[in-house]
């Protein structure tokens, strides 16, 4: 299995404070055409569930016993991530290994095509540049807390997914969340482990238009809501 090495994850950023993330968060469903840089990918993964803690090994993610039952793959197209000015990312499938940040190759080919259809044919997957699928092995954390794991594995796919919307934005990209999708079709398109199951997923690219939140705006917008309820 081929790996690919990752720029190593920033942790210092003047772009945006976590309350502007926040605030400009939404969901994108419409991106240009041009490609992602293997550093927005390396930034994107970290934040997602990457190292937060190396001594103990914890993410950044919050996990019911820091069991760590998910695991993240990307699926990119033809040209789809920039390594260079004139090498790309192969198309394909990729697990995320978060202990050494690295990518590993698992599916190669046109698997874009077939993860759009097991989502239902959403256009937005084939216009986004990177489609991260975020899955599971339940048993992980249902050996330790039973049925109610379970509960606990999709709060933590939650978790992983707004570190990605909350780490595009930072980064001046755009995000949608899939939560609609053919599970099985979409675990073969991208090569899962036995035993592991989709649970969500996350398209990020560069939206055709921004959102921005203005603080007076919001701020008369809230001042309005009292008036109206006799809060003043």
């Amino acid at each position: 299995m081929s790996m690919i090495t990752l720029p190593l994850p920033r942790i210092r950023s003047d772009v945006l404070s976590v309350e502007q993330a926040l605030a400009y968060r939404r969901s994108h469903r419409s991106f240009k055409d041009e490609p992602l840089s293997i550093n927005d990918i390396s930034q994107l993964l970290w934040a997602a569930y990457g190292l937060s803690m190396p001594i103990k090994g914890f993410l950044t993610c919050p996990s019911a016993g820091a069991t760590y039952p998910l695991e993240l793959y990307l699926v990119v197209g033809t040209e789809d991530v920039e390594l260079s000015d004139s090498e790309f990312l192969e198309p394909g499938s990729y697990r995320y290994l978060p202990k050494y940040h690295v990518l590993a190759y698992v599916k190669p080919g046109h698997i874009k095509e077939e993860i759009h259809r097991a989502c239902l044919s959403q256009k937005w997957v084939l216009q986004a540049k990177a489609n991260i699928i975020i899955s599971a092995d339940y048993e992980r954390t249902t050996r330790y807390y039973g049925e109610r794991g379970i509960r606990y594995v999709i709060l933590e796919a939650g978790h992983c997914a707004q570190n990605i919307y909350l780490e595009a934005t930072a980064l001046g990209l755009g995000a949608v969340a899939i939560g609609a999708f053919y599970d099985e079709e979409l675990g073969e398109a991208v090569g899962l482990r036995e035993g592991v199951q989709p649970v969500y997923m996350v398209s990020v690219g560069i939206p055709r238009h921004r959102y921005y939140l203005n603080e007076e705006a919001l701020h008369e917008h809230i001042r309005r809501n009292r008036r109206r309820k006799g809060l003043v």
